[in-house]
């Protein structure tokens, strides 16, 4: 199909898994995307399949293979994933030992809030960046392996977030995770090149089950010949929000991404300085290349698009999501309805895992145009408590780079704009994420010699200034603070 070497992306989100084919030049010549089954067997449990992702992604990825004329045209594969959840196999068969423990799981809630109260936060923060908090994936790799059905597999036990589940199925063996998802475990210190022998006793982790940590431009192995009919070498892994923020171009200190997808993900590079004190945000590893280790400060939003994703499919309020802007133009405001978007509990900068979801301000004259622009309208608001913690932290926002599928929406773009007081510009292509994972596939096969080199691969942006109204933004933020209370002393639901 062309005679210049190409590069095969391998995406794996939290909704879908997608393989997507890059020339040197950052234009796309096609994609394939799968859907991945959520799973919700009790209140505050999250799992996918390990099986089906893999099995999704063997066949996008063959899809790619295909329309490429073959393996030959490719000249190397980068892998991208959703951070944080985890999956526990068994090295003999290969077979997953439970369903894979998603990032937004709230099954360890009890457990982290147990080590908070014996005094182990600050000492955990300090080492790693993170916060104790059941999004990251040690407590969730702690529960796996206290169960007797994984724990009866031994020595043989693999646990690894989904990076080292995809490298290991593609390489019939090579048990690898990128220091970027390393970072999100909470048992690597930020300063470490291998995982800590202390938090992995603090948190019951058994340490010979975790993958070794390699780089972000590696040669990470090669693939089975199985797969895609002769090997193809593996030369980057990384996190999919560490991705986004390479693929928005953010290498510089002070440059800020905000990808709005399934959650929504605030990263700013902090380059070679080691986050020190990031209040209720993150400290975490941006990429590490060659040995040469850079960092950002993130904020985390648990719901973003799912919560659209709720309202059409759970409520029946949406025909599609692309529906949304149509209805939020449709009508002057949200008619006095404020919505605290807590299904997951609620991220940073506020860590409350028992956080419910909750309408307010609802009357007769609500519509479904009121509900899916106050829907949209706290993902804002939770935007700007995010800009206010980074702006303390003295990492404030000078301009904010948007991507993800929600940022097509142009409405909730402007909103972001207008209660920011920030211009935001978003690239025409906004699946940032995975061209994040090609420069760097392409840097680790030497088709670039560095990130700022494979710049070349970068599309066009649309620029969106910002058009504040200061009453009703203090109007919004008034309401959205009543309802942020309502969240305050929250027991934890049910573990399942």
């Amino acid at each position: 199909m062309s005679d210049d070497p190409l590069i095969l992306v391998l995406d794996e989100g939290t909704s879908s898994t997608r393989a997507i084919l890059y020339r040197l030049d950052g234009a796309v010549l096609g994609s394939r995307a799968l859907p991945i089954s959520q799973h919700y067997p009790a209140p505050g449990l999250v799992e996918h399949d390990a099986e089906e992702i893999w099995q999704a992604t063997l066949a996008c990825g063959r899809a790619m293979v295909e329309q490429a004329g073959g393996a030959g045209g490719i000249a190397a594969i980068g892998i991208t994933n959703q951070r944080e959840t985890v999956v526990a196999w068994d090295r003999r068969t290969g077979r997953p030992l439970h369903r894979a423990i998603v990032w937004q799981d709230r099954r360890t809630a009890d457990r982290c809030a147990a080590l908070r109260e014996a005094g182990h936060e600050p000492w955990v923060q300090a080492r790693t960046g993170l916060l104790l908090d059941p999004y990251f994936s040690g407590t969730k790799m702690a529960w796996l392996a206290a169960r007797p059905d994984v724990a009866a597999a031994g020595e043989w036990l693999a646990l690894g977030t989904v990076d080292s589940w995809l490298a290991w199925k593609l390489t019939g063996g090579t048990h690898v995770s990128d220091a970027s998802n390393a970072s999100r475990t909470m048992l690597l210190d930020l300063d470490g090149r291998d995982w800590d022998d202390a938090l992995c006793d603090l948190l019951a982790v058994p340490r010979a089950s975790l993958p070794a940590i390699v780089g972000n431009t590696e040669h990470i192995g090669l693939t089975d010949r199985r797969w895609f009919g002769q090997a193809i070498p593996i030369t980057a892994m990384i996190g999919d929000q560490q991705s986004a923020t390479v693929g928005q171009g953010c290498n510089a200190p002070g440059q800020t991404k905000l990808t709005l997808g399934t959650g929504a993900f605030a990263l700013t590079s902090l380059g070679s300085s080691r986050p020190t004190d990031p209040g209720r945000l993150l400290g975490t590893i941006l990429t590490d290349i060659g040995g040469d280790r850079r960092f950002a400060l993130e904020g985390s939003i648990f719901v973003a698009g799912s919560l659209i994703k709720w309202l059409r499919d759970n409520l029946g309020l949406l025909g599609t999501a692309g529906e949304s802007e149509a209805l939020a133009r449709s009508v002057e405001d949200s008619g006095g309805v404020t919505l605290l978007p807590a299904l997951a509990g609620l991220g940073a900068p506020y860590w409350r895992p028992a956080a419910t979801a909750v309408f307010a301000g609802l009357t007769f004259a609500s519509t479904r145009a009121h509900l899916v622009r106050a829907a949209l309208e706290a993902i804002t608001h939770q935007c700007v408590d995010l800009a206010d913690a980074f702006a303390r932290t003295g990492a404030a926002w000078d301009e904010i780079r948007l991507d993800g599928g929600m940022s097509a929406n142009n409405w909730l773009a402007e909103d972001l704009a207008a209660m920011l007081n920030l211009p935001a510009t978003r690239p025409d292509d906004v699946e940032t994420t995975a061209r994040g994972a090609a420069m760097l596939a392409a840097v680790g096969a030497g088709l670039y010699t560095s990130l700022d080199e494979a710049r070349a691969m970068l599309p066009p942006t649309r620029r969106f200034d910002p058009r504040p109204d200061d009453q009703a933004r203090a109007t919004r933020l008034a309401a959205w603070q009543a309802v942020l209370k309502m969240s305050e002393g929250q027991k934890h639901p049910p573990a399942g």
